[in-house]
């Protein structure tokens, strides 16, 4: 898996847009965090059809804050959020990140 960065350019509502197209994949990193590390490290090694967007929480929390508003998910790190059809269609944490959960 091949990340894009999400950055305060990156309009949620583009990628929601994008994923009635293609599945879109948003992983919130505290790069401070090993457990983080850890989930990133699994992550690179899926082979998914979707766009895979990672957040820097350290930089941009304020992005994770309008995320878990915007889904009404609880902020969480690490943390995979997984969107189809402009739906959340999976929301995962810490050891439940795994690639085969994603559709």
């Amino acid at each position: 898996m091949e990340f894009l960065n999400l950055l305060p350019e990156t309009h949620l509502e583009e990628i929601e847009t994008r994923s009635r197209l293609k599945t879109q994949v948003l992983f919130k990193h505290s790069t401070r965090c090993i457990v983080s590390s850890m989930a990133l490290m699994k992550l690179r090694s899926c082979s998914v059809d979707a766009d895979c967007w990672i957040l820097d929480l350290l930089r941009f929390r304020e992005i994770s804050n309008d995320i878990a508003k915007r889904y009404a998910i609880p902020h969480q790190s690490p943390q995979i959020i997984v969107l189809q059809d402009e739906k959340v269609v999976l929301n995962a944490s810490h050891e439940q990140i795994d690639c085969d959960k994603i559709p």
